[in-house]
């Protein structure tokens, strides 16, 4: 017995020594964040004052030692995070990871988002370029003063990173624009349903657009006789564009069409966000109140960071970029903003007509035109030879047939591939003293487009919509184009004077959920692939149902978890007639709900499972191998949510509300006969209750929605087992799904995989007093895990909770905890 003892602590003792060696060695890797450093580049002195959270309160006397300590901070606390985003823009990923990361690459070089972001960079005003260069500097002195220390991810991975160019930070805004713009798949898609069903059942699928969509902006007027154009879902002009693919194409069979690649340790996701603003006489305090959350892929480290910058022209807080001077979504001494994806369609797709007798000529009015061809060669680790993808491109774009799984040459014409000043906008907006020079930085945001929400201290409230959005010669872009023909090329931008805005209405409030913001008046075609206004409508439900209203109001907004969809759903299923106990109580539970999407409900589980059969069995026999992508199963390398989801399950209400029950989505593909909703509704469910108990168990009063619905705070590295101990944290159970205020969004598929889409940022702006503005990052400032800033946040962000963000400099004093001078 003694034997086994001494045994045991023997083990115990073994076990300490290692987790201490291990501490001992991670903390190697922390930087300095306390006393005196004298670093070369510098003017003049730098203090940056840390608070418990980590997050920096910097001060400079200048902009340049402003960005240059930026760039020192972000790559103390981000460096590999900044690594490995600079890799993902530049389509560089596998140099360092291997064939996991290939198609990721492939992906982004077929693109361009390297050429464009090397194209763009002379063209940049010499402000932006200057500002570009001292964040750079920062970085680079950093990665000088701490050889072999920069984080423990390269010295695992064996590599060690480049000097930091001024381009880096152009390929991760390229990278973004491709993460918060979906078009293109849409197009996609739409022309594959056109060529399998032929236009009229391809239009069908496409749903009218929410009637009770709560619009911002009321347009001028349309010129006499003319049509309102087709923002939105479900207007005319989607048969007429599908008409033209099926006219070129052909139907009755499905397009030829490659396995789905998939992107190993890599993953983005289309964004979204809520936003909204009061003025002061909404308010207890009489100055506005400004609120915005941001949707977004969760990862660690965490896709936002923190920070404060006083020095020169700007004084400015909230959230930036690793890898990007400025703050993104934040407020400055006179003014609060948030944003949200406007989801404008600045991308189209040309069907492109090579010359048959010459491979490298395509056609264009008439003429022979050369194909440009571009040879990207990629690193592979592991490899001894590299992987060469030879790109050809036309005047459009690049060819992009070959990433869609499509035979069509197909090239992409997009806003993003061109050359931009999205830092411009972004540092022009953050020194902005008023909603004039607020509104005068966002004509240079250009992909991806964004609606944003302003309030100053002057209590003035305004919306602007900024982007690039072309203006077609004709069509609207909604489906893929003949581009020899010239009749659909680019004509110009709108200004922005022509874009939506709206400044001091008079309701007193503004609030936007990438939901449609123009009314049938406004004259220019934005989108016909926005979000549903389920999300939006919620939020005027709440905003207007009191006078007056606080921060504390708002933060619970943000984690609101009613879901208007549910109930409309929900109401076709309790009719059901049970066959049996398990039916019976699965309906009892339903007809007992409040309709919020909590982590502890049963009802919630049962809805949001029969929901996903419901659309499988009504359009699977009719969609076969597209029904996935109709439903929302992303078929791209990158994501898990396709664009068509809100779609989907919005035709399906429509179709469940017909009290006619003749939709041809009703019908037996084989026979023509119609069969009752309720047949279809009830095959849903039994299908769903038997998946569930394989899934979760006998029990169905354990089936609670937190089971399924997971969020996984997941490292690149946290893939590879065991590291997944070390890097990754959770999985948590969370609330919510894609149509409730509080979002956790992820593939829509049973089993249901981790929440890939969630609040990555919640943010408060109190106009009355800018120390008491609020805000949360889930995860935490520090992309070291042996930091205690490493995950910090997650357990305030999931408590509903939120910090605050000291901005006066007694308050920043008053919670202080480290303190670094930087001296030349």
């Amino acid at each position: 017995m003694k034997k086994l003892v001494f045994s045991l602590l023997a083990v115990i003792a073994l076990a300490a020594a290692a987790f201490a060696g291990l501490r001992a060695f991670l903390r190697r890797f922390l930087p300095q964040t306390e006393g005196s450093a004298r670093l070369p580049g510098l003017h003049g002195p730098v203090e940056i004052i840390r608070d418990r959270w980590g997050v920096p309160h910097i001060y400079a006397e200048d902009e340049d030692d402003l960005f240059f300590a930026q760039g020192y901070v972000h790559a103390q606390d981000r460096l590999w995070q900044m690594e490995l985003q600079r890799r993902m823009g530049a389509g560089r990923l596998s140099e360092v990871l291997g064939e996991a990361t290939l198609e990721v690459d492939r992906f982004v070089r077929t693109l361009g988002l390297n050429r464009a972001a090397e194209d763009e960079l002379p063209s940049l005003p010499r402000e932006t370029r200057q500002a570009l260069e001292a964040y750079a500097a920062g970085v680079n002195t950093y990665m000088r003063q701490r050889p072999g220390q920069w984080s423990v991810e390269f010295t695992l991975l064996r590599f060690e990173p480049q000097p930091w160019r001024p381009v880096d930070s152009l390929y991760w805004a390229k990278f973004m624009s491709l993460a918060l713009s979906g078009n293109w798949a849409s197009e996609t898609l739409r022309a594959r349903l056109a060529v399998k069903l032929g236009a009229d059942l391809a239009a069908d699928l496409e749903p009218a657009y929410p009637a009770n969509n709560p619009t911002v902006v009321s347009g001028p007027g349309l010129p006499p006789g003319s049509e309102p154009p087709p923002n939105g879902w479900g207007s005319p002009a989607v048969r007429e564009a599908l008409a033209l693919v099926e006219s070129l194409l052909g139907s009755g069979a499905p397009r030829p069409q490659s396995p789905t690649p998939r992107a190993g340790v890599i993953r983005i996701n289309p964004g979204a966000s809520n936003q909204w603003v009061v003025n002061g006489q909404r308010t207890a305090t009489g100055r506005p109140l400004l609120a915005n959350d941001t949707h977004m892929a969760v990862a660690m480290p965490a896709i936002w960071y923190q920070v404060h910058l006083e020095g020169g022209r700007y004084h400015v807080a909230g959230v930036s970029f690793p890898g990007a001077p400025g703050v993104v979504v934040g407020h400055n001494q006179r003014c609060a903003w948030g944003l949200t994806t406007a989801w404008q369609d600045a991308q189209d797709l040309f069907f492109e007509r090579i010359n048959p007798a010459d491979p490298t000529q395509y056609e264009f009015r008439g003429d022979w035109r050369p194909l440009q061809t571009v040879q990207e060669v990629i690193a592979v680790k592991g490899r001894t030879k590299p992987e060469v993808v030879e790109v050809k491109l036309t005047h459009h774009g690049p060819i992009v047939s070959g990433l869609m799984g499509e035979s069509t040459p197909t090239a992409l014409r997009w806003v993003a591939l061109d050359p931009t000043d999205m830092l411009g906008a972004v540092l022009g907006y953050d020194r902005a003293a008023n909603w004039q020079e607020f509104r005068a930085a966002l004509a240079s945001w250009a992909a991806p487009a964004h609606n944003f929400v302003y309030a100053d201290v002057e209590g003035h409230i305004a919306y602007f919509q900024a982007g690039w959005m072309p203006v077609r010669a004709k069509g609207y872009g909604i489906a893929p184009a003949p581009g020899w023909s010239g009749e659909y090329e680019w004509q110009r931008f709108l200004s922005l004077d022509e874009l939506p805005q709206t400044l001091d209405p008079e309701s007193g409030w503004l609030g936007v959920a990438n939901n449609l913001v123009v009314d049938p008046n406004y004259p220019h075609f934005l989108s016909a692939d926005l979000e549903n206004p389920c999300r939006a409508t919620r939020l005027v439900e709440l905003l207007t149902a009191r006078d007056k209203v606080s921060a504390a109001d708002f933060a619970a907004m943000q984690r609101d978890t009613y879901s208007a969809q549910a109930q409309r759903f929900v109401r076709h299923l309790l009719p059901i007639q049970p066959t049996n106990m398990r039916e019976a109580r699965a309906l009892e539970i339903l007809r007992g709900w409040d309709y919020h999407i909590m982590a502890d409900s049963v009802a919630a589980t049962l809805y949001e499972t029969v929901r996903i059969y419901a659309l499988h069995v009504v359009f699977d026999r009719h969609l076969g191998e597209l029904a996935d992508a109709y439903v929302g199963v992303d078929p791209s390398p990158l994501g898990d949510t396709g664009p068509y989801h809100d779609r989907s399950i919005v035709r399906l209400l429509e179709i469940l509300d017909d009290r006619r029950g003749d939709s041809v989505w009703l019908r037996d593909p084989e026979t023509g006969i119609p069969q009752p909703k309720s047949e279809l509704l009830h095959r849903a469910l039994r299908i769903a209750l038997r998946d569930l108990k394989t899934h979760l168990g006998e029990d169905m009063e354990t089936w609670t929605w937190g089971r399924l619905n997971r969020i996984h705070f997941a490292h690149p590295l946290g893939s590879v087992k065991p590291l997944h101990l070390l890097f990754n944290r959770g999985p948590y159970p969370m609330p919510g799904d894609r149509d409730t205020l509080l979002r956790a969004s992820g593939k829509p598929a049973f089993p249901f995989q981790p929440v890939a889409v969630v609040d990555a940022l919640r943010f408060i702006a109190d106009l009355n007093d800018w120390d008491r503005c609020q805000i949360i990052v889930p995860g935490g400032q520090s992309g070291h895990v042996a930091s205690p800033n490493y995950a910090d946040q997650i357990p305030v962000w999931r408590n509903g909770l939120m910090l605050t963000l000291p901005f006066s400099r007694p308050a920043v004093e008053r919670s202080a905890r480290e303190r670094l001078v930087l001296s030349p």
